[in-house]
């Protein structure tokens, strides 16, 4: 079982959506598994849950789903034929529907464009790739000039400053994609274009009593500026580079990136480093050292989890972009632990918290302890022992299969199954077992033990160091 701290969410799709690529991933360690309800269609999108969960299965570990809702996105309609190459100085018609698009314009997916936009506005398109200034509107037709050249493809992303942007924050497709992976057991949704907290407490209300982990992914302005309230409302924050960098100059991303992390995990709320990670993967079988350079840099900067996307959705070399990411955060962890940013100065209030800090603590202070494992029903010992990024291991012991998967994405953690204990000695008993029986520990070894005395209490309130092996008194 490998010790990396910070967790590999991989996206998945036609490289990688058969149970052959599931595990390859998985194997290469993948602990969640993203699936873009933005392609495809809910058929395909219930194979590849199904598909997770049957190699979890087969592996015996849990791995995690997590389902990104396509969210208020806009996008080009089909071309009628790919790339499209649009040079500057050349005009591009932005219109509701009709033919698939050539280099006079093409469709979009939503009616409304003309209504949002107006003559000046910076338009951008496929993630930057091609820059369009409206020059005019006409009907329902958007009238725009490229001043950045680049190629297009069909579905191409389009962009419009998020603040003009009349689509509600949760479409249709959103309620119907919600619908369909709740009854699927999902472990984490992503909610995208978040533009306030608000968003986040209308997404929770649809789920009813499934209320599943939401990851809010930063990619506006608007949630730049309210992520106080957005954070306080999210369970998980997701750095989405690719559209915050549209939306916002491209010289701010990588200090606006360390700070939302560092507030993130004054918050204690996980957070995923997103989008062109390792993208010339996509195409060749070695990253840049541009791009190993930036993975590293989430690592150091606190993530809790970096994301694949292309390289693993549809690039040529999926497997070996999962295994560079690993290796790249397992050797910034290893060697450079004297540049990770400091832990913020102790002020827990919440007794559980304080009893996390003192967990790290106690197996900082001891060079004999090896791990530090806690039993857990809900998940929430566990986070606040990851927020606390102990030098030793975190292992968590949880009878609940949803809580365990949801701890895929916290940083340091691996949760192992286990039973209901019926009183305190027989909790210790099942982590001393648990822990000897993964391989994870040797006999004699010394642990950090956390959990709650009377078992079963709701408060973590117990700390002990603990000899692997020795019998409960």
């Amino acid at each position: 079982m490998s010790h990396r701290s910070v967790k590999l969410v991989c996206t998945l799709g036609p490289a990688t959506g058969t149970r052959a690529g599931i595990r390859a991933l998985a194997d290469a360690g993948c602990e969640v598994f993203r699936v873009n309800l933005s392609h495809g269609d809910s058929s395909t999108h219930a194979e590849l849950i199904g598909a997770v969960r049957s190699v979890s299965e087969e592996l015996g570990r849990d791995l995690a789903v997590m389902a990104d809702l396509p969210g208020p996105k806009i996008r080009l309609g089909e071309l009628s034929a790919e790339p499209l190459a649009l040079a500057t100085g050349d005009g591009f018609v932005l219109r509701p529907g009709g033919p698939p698009g050539d280099a006079a314009g093409a469709p979009t997916t939503y009616p409304g464009l003309a209504r949002d936009l107006r003559p000046g506005d910076r338009v951008l398109l496929a993630d930057g790739a091609v820059e369009l200034v409206v020059r005019g509107i006409r009907g329902d037709e958007v009238v725009t000039e490229c001043v950045r050249a680049g190629s297009l493809r069909s579905r191409a992303g389009v962009n419009i400053p998020a603040e003009r942007l009349s689509l509600p924050a949760i479409t249709e497709r959103d309620r119907r994609g919600l619908a369909a992976v709740l009854e699927l057991d999902v472990d984490l949704v992503a909610q995208s274009f978040v533009r306030s907290g608000d968003d986040l407490v209308g997404l929770r209300a649809l789920m009813g009593d499934r209320l599943v982990p939401i990851v809010a992914k930063v990619e506006t302005r608007p949630a730049v500026e309210a992520f106080d309230q957005v954070l306080a409302r999210a369970d998980a924050i997701m750095v989405a580079r690719g559209d915050l960098g549209v939306e916002l100059p491209m010289e701010e991303i990588p200090v606006l990136q360390k700070e939302l992390l560092r507030r993130s995990r004054a918050a204690g709320k996980p957070t995923i480093v997103a989008t062109q990670m390792l993208e010339s993967m996509v195409h060749a079988p070695r990253p840049t050292r541009a791009e190993a350079s930036d993975v590293a840099n989430a690592v150091l900067d606190g993530a809790d989890a970096i994301m694949l996307s292309a390289e693993t959705a549809i690039g040529e070399f999926p497997v070996e972009a999962a295994l560079a990411a690993a290796r790249i955060a397992e050797v910034a962890e290893e060697r450079a632990s004297g540049f990770r940013v400091p832990a913020e100065p102790c002020g827990h209030r919440d007794e559980a918290a304080a009893i996390a800090h003192a967990a790290a603590q106690m197996a900082a202070g001891d060079p004999d302890v090896v791990a530090i494992a806690c039993f857990t029903r809900t998940g929430r010992t566990a986070a606040l022992l990851s927020t606390e990024r102990p030098e030793s291991p975190i292992y968590a012991f949880s009878p609940d299969p949803a809580v365990r998967r949801a701890l895929a994405l916290r940083w340091g953690v691996r949760a192992l199954p286990a039973s209901l204990p019926g009183d305190t000695d027989q909790m210790i008993e099942l982590m001393d077992a648990g822990l000897r029986s993964s391989g994870v520990v040797r006999e004699g070894d010394s642990v950090v033990l956390s959990g709650s005395l009377p078992a079963g209490t709701a408060q973590t309130n117990m700390l002990k160091i603990h000899h692997v092996g020795e019998r409960t008194p």
